[in-house]
């Protein structure tokens, strides 16, 4: 997939059409080709600024589909340049895994290999890349993330397991 990106910033003008038309001829000069069906225009900034962009045309006069957000390398991005988006995602897919956590609970999984899914499951999803987004999410979102957590441990150790205990666990 090729993705091509551009600030709106405060000017009108973009050169990002002369960019893919360089990008078009340097591919074809090394026997490659772009698939337009899978380009994406995405343009960081606010609705007045995408709007006010004129829309990328490919060699063959069609227009490339203008995208609101992206996944790169497991990480949403959207051109808003905030979170949410990404915190639904691996929240959503947290949950799922949870859920099969408390199914392995029920048919007698030992404790200990519970904790070891924990960790190298549902913990990696949570995490992701963080030092990417964490210092930018909202409190709420970082109260999400952690009652995610808080909820495996206590579907793991149940009744012994409380909110005083949770940095112990962490360890």
């Amino acid at each position: 997939m090729t993705r091509l990106y551009r600030n709106s910033g405060r000017r009108q003008h973009s050169s990002m059409q002369q960019y893919y038309s360089e990008l078009v001829d340097w591919t074809d000069g090394n026997l490659m080709r772009i698939n337009d069906s899978k380009t994406k225009d995405m343009i960081i900034g606010s609705d007045a600024a995408v709007a006010a962009m004129p829309l990328l045309v490919t060699s063959n006069s069609e227009q490339i589909e203008r995208a609101d957000r992206f996944k790169l390398l497991g990480i949403t991005i959207s051109r808003d340049l905030k979170w949410s988006d990404h915190i639904d995602i691996i929240c959503s897919k947290a949950a799922s895994r949870i859920y099969f956590l408390k199914q392995l609970k029920r048919s007698g999984v030992p404790n200990a290999d519970l904790l070891h899914y924990y960790v190298s499951v549902i913990r990696p999803t949570l995490e992701h890349a963080c030092p990417v987004w964490h210092s930018s999410i909202t409190i709420e979102q970082s109260d999400t993330l952690e009652n995610l957590q808080k909820r495996a441990l206590r579907a793991i150790y149940g009744n012994r397991f409380n909110d005083a205990s949770y940095s112990s666990f962490l360890r």
